[in-house]
């Protein structure tokens, strides 16, 4: 689960991977850092002899970290080059879903089996929720959401994986970490290399855990001696999770947020992360909850700008996102959560006729804002929180509403 951390995690290398696919590699549970410079990695030219010279190169490093010689030899015993995984990891897609198409496949399928699975596992989320304050739905949800309740843990062996990819350089140093840690999973006795699998970007389990994570956050909750994540019983898993939002910042009693109103004029400058206000300020703005009841503090997100619905997100919403730092990925917990706890959906409409941005576009978009000016944090087609500031600003600028949203039309503007 799962900058973050690079998750990795984690869905996702994109905004629409799902469960099973490995987790976005630079967010959700588990970033890794570590003293792993200077490894003879591939360079693009990985191949067999190649990486057999990273494993002997990188022994002396990994038993001063303090993974014993006996350990390092056993689990690394088996361990090859995978150029597939590599391939994998260079793979992404020219176009990413829109949040509204993302959030139809994430939660629609998804809202069933969960109330079944939270019913099926009552006990135990029961305990759960007692020891951290987390509440079920949330748990089942984000179990969902990594591995569709388990039916999509992955069966990669995790220790070649994340040899490869640290052989491989592009995130060596980030992949070197995380194979220390995962060699100290094994040393502890939580599992033995054979049955340590998961996706192939090394995130692990029911819930998707990469093993600095883990390392951080997991719990032996059925009290067996060993945090195991990655057997048929969910019950360490959904525990470790609860304890990775805990201490990340949920607060117990309180709502991820909810869905609101914003009133005819709304200053859109209000909107964003960045701003907070209480639930009476926003109550004197005009801001309405959808569903009626006081407004939470907190901020406002409009992930499809003035043309969609809003949200107003808590801190617990900032902790799923400690998780994956996907806004979107952070609401389809929430609305699966909803989902599963019997309560509506989204209300509003989004503007489901815009046409989709390629990431060329979205990347053309920063690299206009760059050159005028207007800080995206770089150049990479993704539109996170950076590039949403940067588009307001150039929109404050142009006179029109200041909503941070990419559309074809503020492309056109910026080309003019």
């Amino acid at each position: 689960m799962t900058r973050r951390i690079l998750r990795i995690a984690t869905a996702a290398l994109l905004i629409g991977t799902l469960a099973g696919c490995g987790m976005s590699l630079n967010q959700g549970p588990g970033a890794a850092g570590g003293q792993f410079g200077g490894l003879p990695t591939a360079g693009g030219q990985g191949s067999q002899a190649g990486f057999q010279n990273w494993v002997q190169s990188f022994r002396p490093r990994a038993l001063a970290a303090g993974i014993s010689a006996a350990t390092f030899d056993s689990a690394m015993a088996g361990a090859h080059y995978q150029p597939g995984i590599v391939a994998l990891d260079r793979k992404q897609s020219e176009f990413t879903k829109p949040i509204w198409d993302y959030l139809d496949g994430a939660i629609g399928p998804r809202g069933a089996t969960g109330r079944a699975k939270a019913g099926q596992h009552a006990a135990t989320l029961s305990s759960i929720e007692a020891r951290y304050g987390v509440p079920r739905e949330i748990v089942v949800a984000v179990w969902g959401m990594e591995s569709n309740f388990g039916a999509g843990r992955g069966n990669t062996q995790i220790v070649p994986a994340l040899a490869t990819l640290a052989y491989d350089g592009r995130r060596g140093e980030f992949f070197a970490a995380e194979l220390v840690a995962a060699l100290r999973i094994i040393q502890s006795g939580d599992v033995d290399s054979a049955h340590m699998v998961g996706s192939w970007a090394g995130a692990m389990g029911h819930t998707q855990f990469m093993p600095s994570s883990f390392l951080s956050h997991a719990v032996d909750f059925n009290g067996d001696g060993r945090r195991d994540i990655w057997s048929d019983d969910p019950t360490d898993a959904l525990a470790s999770t609860a304890s990775y939002l805990r201490q990340n910042g949920w607060r117990p009693g309180q709502s991820w947020g909810t869905e609101v109103i914003l009133p005819p004029g709304f200053d859109f400058n209000q909107a964003g992360k960045s701003v907070q206000h209480s639930g009476s300020q926003w109550a004197a703005m005009g801001v309405r909850r959808a569903g009626g009841g006081p407004v939470p503090s907190g901020s406002i997100l409009a992930p499809a700008g003035a043309r969609g619905p809003a949200f107003l997100i808590t801190e617990n919403f900032r902790a799923i996102l400690k998780y994956n730092a996907s806004d979107s990925y952070a609401l389809a917990v929430a609305y699966l959560a909803e989902a599963i706890a019997g309560r509506p959906g989204i209300q509003g409409d989004w503007p489901r006729g815009d046409r989709t941005l390629s990431n060329s576009e979205k990347a053309e978009i920063q690299r206009l804002l760059m050159a005028r000016g207007f800080d995206t944090g770089g150049v990479d087609g993704k539109l996170g929180s950076r590039s949403a500031e940067a588009i307001r600003a150039f929109q404050r600028s142009r006179g029109v509403t200041p909503d941070g949203y990419a559309d074809t039309r503020l492309l056109a503007m910026l080309r003019s």
